[in-house]
């Protein structure tokens, strides 16, 4: 629910009534309630199409019910463009409908069928639609600056442990650290503590016995460390985003409190209209 473009209708000056009116009912409940309930249809018919048997017995009307999902969207935000008008592009969100969308619109032949196939994308408008989930999203953003920091700490981490390893044990495992690539690949796998031990380490201290001086300071610090950084960022970038107000609130109360001074000024007005008057002999 687009409230915050709701808002920056409102504050326009001389907007037309049917403009706003159309603005309230493309984003009641009732309306963005319709629209998600059709994007989980869409989401079921999506995945029903990958199947070749039921694709086959039943693709005329997954096809059908593809095409009606794909229209309502496509009304939707035609009614927002027609109401919005400009303001509709001051939105990341708005960029975002009309990218998944356009691509379902994309022809399924030739050089384009590859992009035809992204109207999967089509599902990621839940992000756009539903409030909760677009606050996960709005602190993920907001919380890159401090992950990219961290990044960069594991980037020179795993870099320097990958030279390490290729020059240890490229010799005598080549599968797993014969090229600079293959370590970097392995660790990275053995940070995710996947198959780690019996897959890779065990192996490796047949021969060098020794090696767990170096692959468990690596999960350690690589694992329970780096990765529980990205976790904190994330986290105390959500409670930060939780504390401050809400911005279309804000906005809903600035534009209360404007309406009323209008109304005081109008209603003074109208006193002293009345006040300065001809005055009866």
């Amino acid at each position: 629910m687009s409230e915050s473009d709701l808002q920056r209708l409102l504050s326009q000056p001389a907007v037309r009534p049917w403009r706003i009116a159309g603005a309230r009912w493309v984003e009641s409940t009732l309306v963005q309630s319709v629209i998600i309930s059709l994007i989980l249809v869409n989401a079921a018919v999506l995945g029903l199409e990958t199947d070749a048997a039921l694709l086959q017995r039943f693709g005329f009307w997954l096809e059908l019910i593809d095409g009606a999902c794909l229209f309502a969207f496509v009304v939707e935000l035609g009614m927002k463009l027609v109401v919005y008008r400009s303001l509709f592009w001051r939105s990341g969100w708005n960029w975002f409908d009309v990218f998944v969308v356009g691509l379902a619109l994309v022809p399924g032949a030739g050089a384009w069928s590859v992009l035809r196939s992204l109207r999967v994308l089509r599902v990621m408008r839940l992000l756009t639609v539903m409030p909760q989930l677009r606050k996960v999203v709005a602190a993920f953003l907001h919380a890159i600056p401090g992950l990219s920091g961290v990044m960069a700490v594991m980037g020179i981490f795993i870099y320097t442990a990958g030279v390490l390893a290729t020059t240890l044990f490229g010799g005598t495992h080549p599968q797993w650290f014969g090229s600079l690539g293959k370590s970097l690949y392995s660790l990275f796998q053995i940070m995710t503590l996947e198959s780690w031990s019996m897959g890779i380490v065990r192996p490796v201290m047949e021969q060098h016995p020794q090696a767990w001086l170096f692959f468990i300071p690596y999960i350690v610090l690589a694992t329970f460390t780096i990765l529980n950084l990205f976790i904190g960022i994330i986290v105390s970038t959500m409670q930060e985003l939780a504390a401050l107000p809400d911005p279309s609130h804000r906005d809903q109360d600035v534009l209360v409190t404007l309406q009323k001074l209008d109304a005081n000024i109008r209603e003074l007005r109208a006193q002293v209209t009345q006040s300065s008057g001809p005055k009866a002999d």
